[in-house]
């Protein structure tokens, strides 16, 4: 899954400048949407390397992309347009974030030994 790749070296290329700028502006949530970036950027280009199974897919692609678009997007939106996504944006990302681990924790359990 190349994508998975790509939307991970593209997350971690945004997590570094982001922390750059976190560390010469008013960090805040500029600072918490980079860290968010840059711990899920290596997931995601291991899911893109290993991830076979339908399960981690889902994860990857679906539950995690979306709450990270969410629950950084939401903090970056405040922080630059001083305005937010919608009501509870940032929440629903981390719990769609929170769900995607989960799915790959449960992936985990269901998958054949090598």
């Amino acid at each position: 899954m190349t994508i998975l790749i790509l939307v991970g070296g593209l997350m971690g290329a945004a997590g570094v400048a982001l922390s750059a700028y976190g560390a010469h502006a008013d960090g805040g949530n500029v600072t918490t949407a980079a860290q968010f970036l840059l711990f899920h950027a290596p997931l995601f280009v291991a899911l893109g390397l290993v991830g076979n199974t339908r399960g981690i897919r889902i994860a990857g692609a679906g539950l995690l992309g979306l709450g990270l678009m969410l629950f950084c997007g939401d903090l970056l939106t405040r922080h630059f347009a001083e305005t937010r996504l919608f009501a509870m944006a940032a929440p629903a990302g981390g719990l769609a974030t929170i769900g995607g681990w989960l799915v790959i924790a449960i992936s985990g359990l269901m998958s054949k030994p090598r």
